[in-house]
């Protein structure tokens, strides 16, 4: 282009609303200040849990007796909202399931009152000179937000907060794995692949989020796969010390791990462990009928044992041809019949699976490994889906 060439007008961009500048202000400041006492996580939890049951002493009654767990999950939550509170479409509903998910507690309005002054207060005591008239209003702001949110979301769930179960059946298939089947006094509403919280004498009022491992049946029986967790608090009571008649309480379903069978688009399953039984689920429901779309599902485990329900999965493939179902191990190389390496490393191997719909389910390292290795190799990540809950 010469110096003489007629140039048309330059595209202007839209002028940012003060409100939009106000919410960048808001989560900058939110998360700069979040960075000064994230070094102090544990004892900032510490401290807000302290000064919650000073403002609110009935608030007590709502946590286990040993506060560990506890803290974690509050920090994660945290963390998870000031990384997305720029990010509409992945933070509110986050918020919205925990919303719902807190009524289980008995949490009112005054909680979230008490809740957001604690909160405030132990950022405050731990920011130190980072601690300012605007970075208080940036948290005022923000926790008003989420506290809006999760209320609204309370309030719209008409539902039950829980439902009651009894433990009709403990099998035990080694050490540190069992299978559970629970029968609800009403049967629990859920779509196959969701998830759950329950609740159990053997750990009173500390939930643990657990898939059913199969479709939703007329009579509430659910079917649930645990494996004790090096260090967990839950399930290795619940393998060890779970007995029929045990009373639970199970709070409503969540999770994206849900398949449409009319939609037409055919699966990749990619199942570590006890990560199966959202995948089991979905299998469950969908050999109702006799043509559904294709199903690829990579089952791994480190050892064959930890394929535990391999044989009934295979069996389960002879009678429908829209299934495959291939094993996974990272050791015992000279087994025959099986895949070698990690499911990250396999599931590469075909490809990038372009013409699927992705589902992850497994221990947290699994499910980062492997949607790492899928990217790398091509798969779009808004086809990938998983769901990023503790896992004890």
């Amino acid at each position: 282009m010469t110096a003489n060439a007629v140039v048309g007008p330059v595209p202007q961009l839209p002028p940012r609303s003060d409100t939009e500048a106000a919410v960048e202000t808001m989560v900058r400041l939110v998360r700069s200040s979040f960075a000064v006492v994230e070094p102090y996580a544990d004892e900032m939890a510490k401290y807000f849990y302290e000064k919650l049951f000073s403002i609110a002493p009935e608030t007590r009654d709502m946590f286990p007796v040993t506060m560990s767990v506890q803290r974690v999950r509050l920090l994660r939550s945290l963390m998870h909202i000031v990384q997305r509170f720029d990010r509409p479409d992945e933070l509110v509903p986050f918020l919205r399931q925990l919303g719902r998910d807190h009524r289980k507690f008995g949490v009112i309005t005054s909680h979230y009152e008490s809740f957001g002054m604690a909160l405030l207060a132990a950022i405050k005591h731990f920011a130190g000179d980072a601690w300012t008239a605007e970075v208080e209003h940036a948290w005022a702001e923000a926790f008003t937000i989420v506290a809006r949110s999760m209320l609204d979301a309370a309030a719209m769930d008409d539902g039950p907060a829980y439902w009651q179960a009894t433990v009709i059946d403990h099998q035990r298939l080694s050490r540190d794995l069992a299978i559970l089947r629970v029968k609800a006094d009403y049967p629990v509403p859920y779509r196959p692949g969701q998830y759950v919280s329950v609740e159990t004498p053997q750990r009173p009022r500390l939930w643990r989020y657990l898939s059913p491992a199969n479709a939703p049946t007329e009579d509430g029986v659910m079917e649930f796969h645990v494996r004790a967790v090096a260090g967990g608090w839950v399930s290795p009571a619940l393998v060890a010390h779970a007995r029929t008649g045990d009373r639970w309480r199970i709070g409503p379903a969540f999770g994206r791990l849900t398949v449409d069978r009319e939609a037409g688009q055919d699966i990749l399953m990619v199942a570590g462990g006890t990560g199966l039984a959202p995948m089991r689920a979905i299998v469950d429901h969908l050999s109702q009928w006799g043509e559904n779309p294709r199903v690829h599902l990579f089952y791994g485990g480190r050892v064959r044992t930890d394929l535990y329900d391999l044989n009934g999965l295979r069996q389960l493939a002879s009678t429908n041809p829209w299934l495959t179902v291939v094993p996974v191990l990272e050791s015992e190389p000279e087994m025959a019949g099986v895949e070698h390496g990690t499911l990250a490393d396999v599931v590469t191997r075909y490809g990038a699976w372009e013409d699927r719909r992705v589902l992850v389910s497994g221990s947290p390292s699994m499910i980062r490994s492997t949607v790492s290795r899928m990217l790398v190799a091509g798969t779009q990540l808004d086809r990938i889906s998983y769901d990023p809950f503790t896992v004890d």
